[in-house]
Formats: structure tokens, C-alpha cells, sequence
């Protein structure tokens, strides 16, 4: 074997735990992939994927990304190298009243220690992503891509729900011009927030 085959095959076994962790993390089982690709991705295929027995084709890595409902690189392992590294959800750029500003320059700029909301730092809220998945309204587009923004910095496709810790409550709450207080009542109101 060359060092070539080495490495595809080295390769090929890192997408494979990949793809079995994301499939894990949303709960599902090979036959259960099977049936909702309606047999396109058949148990015994996926299985040899996952022990990286086979390589998938980027159609299929892209279909599969789009049943388990992430994003394409997020099916793929992370390099080995410095070379690429992630940016900090703080930096990821979002368009705000038709300017393109960071998540943090925005709530920095937007949030004003006088309307401080009054609740204390350790309130986390958990969102239901099916809900989410399913409204309508102006709100749906923001929120979806925020907590997509969340689920790809903490690795987190469970894709039913997500917690939101406070400071992410407020950095939502600075996008819609709320408190964090009044961002958790909108989310009670938009019937989306899971009682713990």
C-alpha cells in the first residue's frame, strides 16, 4: 500500500466516525436512515461508510447532509492543521437594517447596560428546533440561523432542541431589541421555549 492509499483509506475512516456521530447525535439508526431516504441509503452501504470501509461521493455526502438536516462540512472531519481555523461565532458576519456587521460589534453597539435585563446569569433556555422548523413569521429566518451559528460551534445535530446559554439569550435579545427577560416571554409566546 502506498502512502497515498494511506492516507485516503486513514481518510475515509475519519469521515466515517464523523458521519456516525452526527448520525448518533440525531438519534437515528441505520435502518432508520434506510426507510426515511426511502432505501436510497440502504443500512448495510451506510454501516460500511461509517467503518470506513467505502468512500461516499460528494452527491451522496450532500444528500445525506440534507436528510440528517446539517451542513455538508459538517459531515467531514476536522483537518489536522492549523492552516483553517474556525471563526469564533463573535466574528461571524450577519447583515443588520441592510449593513453587514459581527455578531459582537452588533451586540455590543446594540446592547445598553441601563435596560440590563433582570435575570440572572445562569437562565438558560431550551428551543424546540421541530417548532422552529415548522413556524412562520419574520422571527423564523434570524433564530434559524443563529442557532445553526450555535449548533455548528458546539457540534450539537441533535437537531430536536437546543439550549441557549444567557449570553447567547442576550445576544438574541439585542438582534430583536428586547431584554433577555423579554426574549424568553417571546419565545413562551412563539410556543418554541421546552420547560425544563
Amino acid at each position: 500500500m502506498n502512502e497515498d492509499e494511506e492516507v485516503s483509506d486513514d481518510y475515509a475512516l475519519r469521515v466515517g466516525l464523523r458521519l456516525r456521530s452526527v448520525r448518533k447525535q440525531k438519534h437515528l439508526s441505520l435502518h432508520s436512515v434506510e426507510a426515511a431516504s426511502n432505501q436510497e441509503f440502504k443500512a448495510s452501504v451506510l454501516g460500511a461508510y461509517e467503518r470506513g470501509e467505502r468512500s461516499i461521493s460528494v452527491p451522496r455526502l450532500q444528500r445525506l447532509a440534507e436528510l440528517y438536516n446539517v451542513p455538508v462540512d459538517q459531515l467531514l472531519p476536522k483537518q489536522n492543521t492549523s492552516k483553517s481555523p474556525l471563526v469564533p461565532l463573535a466574528n461571524f458576519p450577519m447583515a443588520v437594517n441592510g449593513r453587514e456587521e459581527t455578531v459582537e460589534s452588533f451586540a455590543v453597539n446594540t446592547f445598553d447596560e441601563r435596560r440590563a435585563p433582570m435575570v440572572e446569569p445562569s437562565l438558560k433556555v431550551t428551543i424546540d428546533l421541530i417548532k422552529l422548523n415548522l413556524m412562520d413569521g419574520p422571527e423564523k429566518e434570524l433564530l434559524r440561523r443563529y442557532l445553526s451559528m450555535l449548533q455548528v460551534q458546539r457540534q450539537d445535530f441533535n437537531g430536536r432542541m437546543i439550549t441557549i446559554r444567557h449570553e447567547d439569550l442576550k445576544v438574541l435579545a439585542c438582534l430583536f431589541e428586547l431584554t433577555a427577560e423579554e426574549m424568553a416571554r417571546r419565545f413562551d409566546e412563539l410556543g418554541l421555549r421546552i420547560m425544563n
